[in-house]
């Protein structure tokens, strides 16, 4: 029996202190109460990304990007990294353009000036006519 209490007591010295380290370490959650704007604006964002990429995949605006020197999968990858409000942003300019051909140009113009103001401000380095601080 005390051969037992000789080593339980360096173990639950141990389990003590790492539960203490434990609880040091890791941040107490907190709950809230999330707002109907939040969810509603959120999912409206990611409705229009994916409306935006389903656009994306269409032949006709692949060839008017490749004109463009912008490679279709760049275009998908900046388009994922948008946040919300320029989701928005694009979205509503879609919104706007006249139905038809001219609305496909219209996108690809939108998307190429996301994609060369992105550029301008050092974020990405896609086009090779931007020239960029260093």
């Amino acid at each position: 029996m005390e051969k037992l209490r000789r080593i339980a007591r360096p173990i639950s010295h141990f389990v003590i202190l790492a539960f203490l380290w434990l609880g040091v370490q890791l941040p107490a959650a907190h709950a809230g109460i999330v707002g109907t704007e939040t969810l509603v604006s959120s999912e409206q964002a990611q409705q229009d990304r994916a409306h935006i990429l389903k656009l994306l995949e269409r032949k006709d605006v692949q060839e008017q990007l490749v004109a463009y020197g912008v490679d279709a999968e760049q275009a998908k990858a900046r388009v994922n990294s948008l946040t919300d409000a320029e989701m928005r942003s694009l979205a509503g300019q879609m919104d706007q353009l006249p139905a038809g051909g001219d609305s496909v140009v219209g996108i690809l113009f939108a998307i190429f000036i996301i994609l060369l103001i992105t550029d301008i401000l050092g974020l990405t380095n896609i086009f090779p006519f931007v020239k960029h601080r260093r």
